[in-house]
């Protein structure tokens, strides 16, 4: 079973809520950054704080939601060492752990309905990374990230 750190704002908090009650019912343990509520936030020090659990190995995989997901994914990829993969689709939740071994999931909650966030969410911890090529790719990524 994994731990995943969790990061959301107000448009993510109730699709935060029940991805958390759907992966503790799997047996995942969890860390929550927050937000708690619907009160208006701004997204990037939760995100980022679930994408520092990932990084310190106190996750083993972060997940971060908001109404896009598109700036919940920014935040988190600010953080060195995170691969954070927008994924509102079971293929590029697939495709991100398989051939680019994201270690972090953003959801679009105003984009994706709850049945197939929960598929998505599934598929992206149940993926392995693929390796052999692509762990060259990855490689490279790494290193443009240590070149800036």
């Amino acid at each position: 079973m994994a731990t995943i750190a969790f990061g959301a704002d107000h448009a993510g908090f109730p699709l935060k809520q029940r991805l958390i009650e759907h992966v503790t019912a799997a047996g995942h343990a969890v860390i929550d950054h927050g937000t708690n509520s619907l009160d208006s936030v701004d997204y990037p020090e939760f995100c980022a704080a679930a994408a520092r659990s990932v990084r310190d190995g106190e996750a083993d995989v972060g997940v971060v939601l908001g109404g896009s997901g598109q700036g919940e994914q920014l935040a988190a990829n600010k953080v060195r060492g995170v691969r954070a993969a927008l994924c509102n689709c079971l293929y590029t939740a697939r495709m991100a752990r398989e051939h680019n071994d994201a270690n972090v999931l953003s959801i679009g909650a105003r984009v994706v309905g709850e049945g197939l966030a929960l598929e998505i969410i599934d598929v992206f911890l149940a993926t392995a990374f693929e390796g052999g090529r692509h762990a060259r790719r990855v490689a490279q990524l790494t290193e443009l990230e240590e070149s800036f």
